[in-house]
């Protein structure tokens, strides 16, 4: 235990030097706090529905959530029912069975809403698209794509996209709706 000490003692606290601020990401903050503050007048609510992904995706989203991309330190936050969002993020092919749910969480979702559809599931049916079927993904089990079922703001492709992508399409998704409320 004493050679441990005497070690650390002599070694001393090795680490990197911390990064210097951003200015240029902090004038991006504050443009995007604006436009959430424009178009919802306060912080941006998300409510993530699963449709029948693998969870690739909410791996991801969650890593958006951590403390280094801190999605929570831009006013955007992660709420647990639809009533209080105001953006949708749909992960997965809409199966056959999320098929009313997902209907009912877009209804229940207040004007201006906005849904993000995440993955390469979600946007054209991913890796459950074979030739042969109806359409996009669609087959005994599953709707295909999310906009089959709801109406789609924001395509994020990727499998998984990467959290700084599902960022871009939040981002995206915030100045379609400035645009759209504006009009």
């Amino acid at each position: 235990m004493y050679q441990i000490l005497k070690q650390i003692i002599k070694t001393g606290i090795k680490s990197e030097t911390p990064p210097q601020a951003d200015d240029g990401m902090r004038l991006i903050e504050q443009r995007l706090q604006q436009e959430i503050l424009d178009v919802f007048g306060g912080a941006l609510a998300i409510r993530q529905v699963d449709a029948g992904s693998c969870n690739g995706c909410e791996l991801e989203i969650h890593a958006v959530n951590n403390a280094y991309y801190n999605i929570e330190g831009l006013g955007i936050k992660f709420v647990a029912g639809p009533r209080h969002a105001d953006l949708l993020l749909v992960t997965g092919p809409v199966s056959r069975h999320m098929e009313v749910a997902l209907k009912r969480t877009y209804d229940a979702t207040p004007e201006p809403k906005l849904v993000v559809a995440i993955g390469d599931c979600a946007c054209d049916g991913g890796i459950f698209c074979s030739d042969g079927a109806i359409g996009a993904g669609e087959n005994y089990a599953t709707c295909g794509k999310v906009s089959n079922v709801i109406p789609v703001d924001v395509a994020v492709s990727g499998c998984p996209p990467t959290p700084v992508a599902i960022l871009q399409g939040i981002l995206t998704a915030i100045s379609a709706g400035r645009h759209g409320a504006q009009k």
